[in-house]
This record gives C-alpha cells, sequence and structure tokens, in this order.
C-alpha cells in the first residue's frame, strides 16, 4: 500500500528535507507502488529498498538518487534522468527505460529481466553482474567499455 504521507514528502522535491526523514525513521518501509512522480525533482534522494512498483516516474529527474535493492518492477522511467544514481541489486524487471538517462551509473548485479532498453544511455554505466541480455544491450546506447 502507498505511503501518502511519504509521496506528499518526496512531492516536496527536497533531497535534504526527505533524507534527513529518512535518516529519522529509517525502520518505514519504503511504500510507494504505482505512485505518479512523473517529472519530480528527486536528485540525490535516498530510496534505497524502496517500493516503487509500477510508480510512474516518467522524465523524472533522479540523478545521484540512491535506488540500492529498490524494487521498480513494471515502473516508467523513459526519459527518466538517472545519471550516475545507485541501481546496484536492483529488481528493474518490465521496467521501461526508453530514451532514460543512466550515463555512470551503477547497475552492478541489477535484474533488468524484461526491461525496455532501447535508446537508453548506458554509457560508462557498471553493468557488472547484472541481469541483462545482448539483444536488451544491443537496443541501449553504450560505449564500448561499459561491458
Amino acid at each position: 500500500m502507498t505511503n501518502q504521507q511519504q509521496v506528499d514528502l518526496l512531492k516536496q522535491e527536497s533531497a535534504t528535507l526527505w533524507n534527513t526523514w529518512r535518516e529519522k525513521y529509517h525502520n518505514i518501509a519504503i511504500e510507494l507502488h504505482g505512485v505518479d512522480l512523473s517529472e519530480a525533482n528527486l536528485g540525490e534522494v535516498n530510496l534505497a529498498e524502496a517500493d516503487l512498483s509500477q510508480a510512474n516516474l516518467r522524465e523524472a529527474d533522479l540523478n545521484n538518487a540512491n535506488l540500492h535493492k529498490a524494487r521498480l518492477v513494471g515502473a516508467d522511467l523513459s526519459g527518466a534522468n538517472l545519471a550516475e544514481a545507485d541501481l546496484s541489486d536492483a529488481d528493474l524487471q518490465e521496467a521501461n527505460l526508453y530514451k532514460a538517462y543512466l550515463t555512470g551509473a551503477n547497475l552492478a548485479g541489477a535484474n533488468l529481466r524484461g526491461a525496455i532498453l532501447f535508446d537508453t544511455q548506458l554509457n560508462w554505466a557498471l553493468l557488472e553482474g547484472a541481469q541483462v541480455t545482448s539483444d536488451q544491450l544491443s537496443q541501449a546506447s553504450l560505449e564500448p567499455n561499459t561491458l
């Protein structure tokens, strides 16, 4: 179940405010399943281990965000800015990353099975141990040394 207090706090678009709240209430699960945060400014927010399954994050700014072990199954991240984001061990199964910007992102150990990577910018992204197929990667834009 989505927690409306968490949604309202994120929609204030203050990484400092959110991250301070996360530190204070570190034991509270982040339940944002199906939430609409499209075009939100969420740069540098700590969403580690958050449930963002089926969330609408289309064109959201998540640069340098901490999404370590986040659940993003079926999330719409098309056009999102995830530059330098930590998506290590995140579950991105069936996520839509069409034209998302993941330059320098950490995707080590991430599950990308069935994710849409068409025109996704993966230059200098860390993909070590990521569950992704060569067919998926052939649709993305990446530097040869990324693999």
